[in-house]
């Protein structure tokens, strides 16, 4: 399975800063560029997935309706396991506010928001399910519309990065990561969009002997 690994649409909240979580936010004045950015990089690469996933939050569904328009796929699976962190009741709250009052905000996978779930808790329900997306899809060619905690979830564990030091770094909108799965063993990572940081060169072979600058 080759897996291409794209964020969702930018909201209002990602702009103004704050909290989501399972909450959702109303589209960002400039969505679309981004969008048509990570268009232009799919069809530079001659992607027609096979299939399109998103998460069950609206932006990502929303996201993927979009690119199953553009790309003439009819179907879109949507699975709660590819949904973003649950930050319980901080949704709505500033993220300066949350950095002040929860200390291992972004800090500590294992620390658990108050009516929510820890970062380890996405991390393990993500990868779980890309682990049983590879037996369904072996061979086939499929878009994911995730969110940013996922994607650092996925490519931490796939990279075998450290968590932890990967929970504060930036994906951009026009992110585009592509993982390469024999059976369920990943493979391969490259990224095809705005460059996340994540790797210091272009596609990588997993295992990942991360570079020290």
């Amino acid at each position: 399975m080759r897996l291409i690994l794209i964020r969702h649409y930018k909201t209002q909240f990602n702009v103004s800063g704050q909290i989501m979580g399972w909450g959702d936010s109303p589209q960002a004045d400039e969505w679309l560029e981004d969008m048509l950015f990570v268009e232009q990089v799919l069809q530079h690469h001659g992607i027609h997935p096979d299939s399109i996933y998103s998460s069950a939050l609206e932006r990502s569904r929303q996201t993927a309706a979009h690119f199953s328009a553009k790309l003439g796929i009819t179907e879109i699976r949507s699975a709660r396991e590819l949904n973003e962190i649950n930050y319980g009741s901080l949704f709505q709250k500033s993220k300066k506010w949350v950095k002040e009052h929860y200390p291992r905000h972004k800090k500590d996978p294992d620390f658990v928001y108050p009516q929510g779930e820890s970062f380890r808790q996405l991390q393990v329900r993500c990868v779980s399910f890309i682990h049983s997306m590879t037996k369904t899809h072996a061979g086939q060619t499929i878009l994911c519309v995730a969110h940013a905690g996922v994607v650092r979830a996925l490519i931490s564990h796939f990279l075998e990065l450290d968590y932890a030091a990967q929970l504060k770094r930036k994906v951009s909108h026009r992110y585009v990561g592509v993982l390469c799965f024999d059976d369920d063993r990943c493979t391969a990572y490259d990224e095809w969009g705005m460059p996340s940081g994540f790797i210091s060169e272009g596609e990588v072979a997993l295992p990942y002997a991360r570079k020290i600058a």
